[in-house]
């Protein structure tokens, strides 16, 4: 009878062993997954000043500016087109110099303008985009 006992109680101390083991080896298997994951985004993020969904390069030249200089620059540029000729020319080269999705709006803006200079200007601008 004592046999028994002790044969069931190695079996069970064989199974705890066996579960115990396999749980710290996928601990370490996913632990080594996260790792090489974040190595990898890491890889992939060298430019941190650029915004990810709205930047577009013009000519393949990787301008660097914080977002909180992209968005001043954008609000200047908004309040700038609401003046005359010159302000509009500014707001465009503003627009030219930020070179990402969201001058669009003020592009297609500029197109309908009844200034023939701020509509070449901005036709110019919005045809790199294509």
């Amino acid at each position: 009878m004592i046999n028994f006992f002790a044969i069931l109680i190695f079996i069970v101390v064989g199974i705890l062993v066996l579960v115990l083991k396999k749980r710290c080896l996928r601990k370490l298997l996913n632990k080594y997954k996260l790792n090489s994951v974040k190595l990898k985004k890491n890889r992939k993020n060298n430019n941190k000043f650029l915004s990810n969904k709205k930047s577009f390069l013009y000519n393949h030249e990787a301008k660097k500016y914080s977002l909180f200089y992209k968005n001043s620059q954008r609000n200047k540029m908004f309040s700038l087109f609401q003046g005359n000729t010159e302000d509009k020319l500014k707001a465009l080269k503003i627009a030219e110099d930020l070179s990402d999705k969201s001058t669009l709006s003020i592009l297609r803006k500029g197109l309908r303008d009844m200034s023939p200079e701020v509509v070449k200007l901005s036709a110019l601008l919005i045809r790199k985009f294509k």
